[in-house]
C-alpha cells in the first residue's frame, strides 16, 4: 500500500493513490484521528461510476457519520472487504490495509487537481482550530 508521501489529496481529507489504471482511495491519516473510533462504513456499489467529488461512501463514528467523495471520475471496481468487516481498520491502518474502495479511473489528468503531500500537510495547518 501506498505511503502517504505517494498519494494525493482531496480537501475533504480523501486520499487516491494512482496504480496504472486504478486507483485505491481511502482517508488521511489526519482524518480518522478528526473522526475518531469508527463503527460502520458503508461502501459504494462495485460497478458504480462516479464522478470526482461526487458522495460515493460513507463512514459513521461514535460522533457521526461523514461522507466520502471520489478524488476522480471513473467506475468502482473494488470494495475493501475486510474494512467492511472490521471498519476500526480504518482507525489503525489509514493508508494500508484501511483503504476503503479502488476505482478504475476514467480521467487521470484530475489526479492533477488534488494536492500532493506537501500541500496537504500546509493545508491541514490552515485547518487547525
Amino acid at each position: 500500500m501506498p505511503k502517504n508521501e505517494e498519494c494525493r489529496y482531496m480537501k475533504s481529507h480523501e486520499w487516491a493513490y494512482l496504480d496504472g489504471n486504478e486507483a485505491a482511495v481511502g482517508i488521511s491519516d489526519h482524518a480518522q484521528k478528526e473522526i475518531t473510533d469508527i463503527v460502520f462504513v458503508e461502501m459504494p456499489k462495485v460497478g458504480r461510476k462516479v464522478s470526482a467529488g461526487e458522495a460515493v461512501a460513507t463512514v459513521e463514528s461514535v460522533k457521526a457519520a461523514f461522507d466520502i467523495y471520489a478524488p476522480l471520475s471513473g467506475e468502482i471496481c473494488a470494495v475493501n472487504p475486510e474494512v467492511a468487516k472490521d471498519p476500526s481498520i480504518v482507525n489503525k491502518e489509514p493508508h494500508g490495509q484501511g483503504w476503503l474502495f479502488r476505482l478504475k479511473s476514467s480521467r487521470k489528468e484530475e489526479l492533477d487537481s488534488l494536492m500532493d503531500w506537501k500541500q496537504y500537510q500546509e493545508f491541514i495547518k490552515t485547518q487547525k482550530h
